[in-house]
């Protein structure tokens, strides 16, 4: 805690945030957090045979159920193949369900089973407590510095469509 302040400090006094060395700790820190973010989710799909992928179809079909394979697909970015390989385990083992769209019958839907939405839930969870002491170490107005920077980090022409995500 110490330590952050001292760095709050320290960055706040000094304009030249932008210099290499600055840039190069932003760059490790991202490393160094996405290393432990995922570190405890990462434990738990491995007892399941699962990984990463199938955290992240997990994660936002549990945040958009009735989400269409295509909107899963324009979040993820991957292929339509990477993303069949997943999303079919988590169907036949009784995760994912899906279902047609009502209008468009071609259109395949998708939502958390029961099942789903516990191991969801079990993989969130660290993942919450961790935001949740990180945002009060760190207070408001760091929360909305944070916000402005990860925003920042996607690209440009994704930024309104995860705004729209998050007002929904």
């Amino acid at each position: 805690m110490a330590d952050l302040k001292k760095m709050q400090s320290k960055t706040a006094a000094n304009p030249l945030f932008l210099r290499e060395e600055e840039l190069r700790q932003g760059i490790e820190m991202l490393f160094y957090a996405y290393r432990d973010f995922t570190r405890d989710p990462d434990e738990i799909l491995a007892a399941f045979g699962f990984g990463r992928a199938h955290h992240r179809v997990l994660y936002f079909v549990g945040r958009n159920p009735g989400m269409t394979v295509a909107e899963l697909l324009a979040i993820l970015q991957i292929t339509k193949q990477s993303l069949s390989r997943v999303l079919s385990v988590l169907v036949e083992e009784g995760y994912v369900r899906q279902t047609k769209g009502p209008q468009d019958r071609r259109q395949r839907l998708l939502h958390l089973t029961e099942k789903g939405r516990e191991l969801e839930e079990r993989l969130a969870a660290p993942q919450k407590r961790r935001f949740a002491r990180a945002y009060r170490e760190a207070g408001t107005e760091a929360v909305a510095g944070f916000k402005k920077v990860m925003l920042g980090l996607i690209n440009e022409e994704e930024r309104e469509r995860v705004l729209a995500a998050f007002r929904k």
